[in-house]
């Protein structure tokens, strides 16, 4: 069809506490907004950032699948601030 398929990597901040990033387009960059709370495997869609449609007006979407990555490595203030907010997190039920 006329829609467009892309796979973005998105670091466990910005998914928790929403943002923005920028994606490629067939048109250059697009800024796309994050809601706080995303999970992984979400599909955002982009309206009228895919294909041209044939012998019609207008474009497809561009759907990104965001996938949250996990750092594989964390220095000792991070993993302090890290291991804060999960005791916070758990005495307010969160998780």
């Amino acid at each position: 069809g006329d829609d467009l398929f892309l796979e973005h990597d998105l670091d466990f901040v910005t998914a928790t506490l929403g943002g923005e990033i920028v994606v490629p387009t067939l048109d250059g960059e697009a800024t796309l907004k994050i809601p706080a709370g995303t999970a992984s495997e979400t599909i955002f869609v982009m309206k009228e950032h895919g294909m041209p449609r044939l012998q019609a007006r207008g474009k497809g979407s561009q759907k990104v699948l965001v996938r949250i990555i996990v750092p594989k490595k964390v220095n000792k203030k991070q993993k302090e601030l890290l291991k804060e907010f999960s005791k916070l997190s758990k005495k307010k039920g969160w998780f």
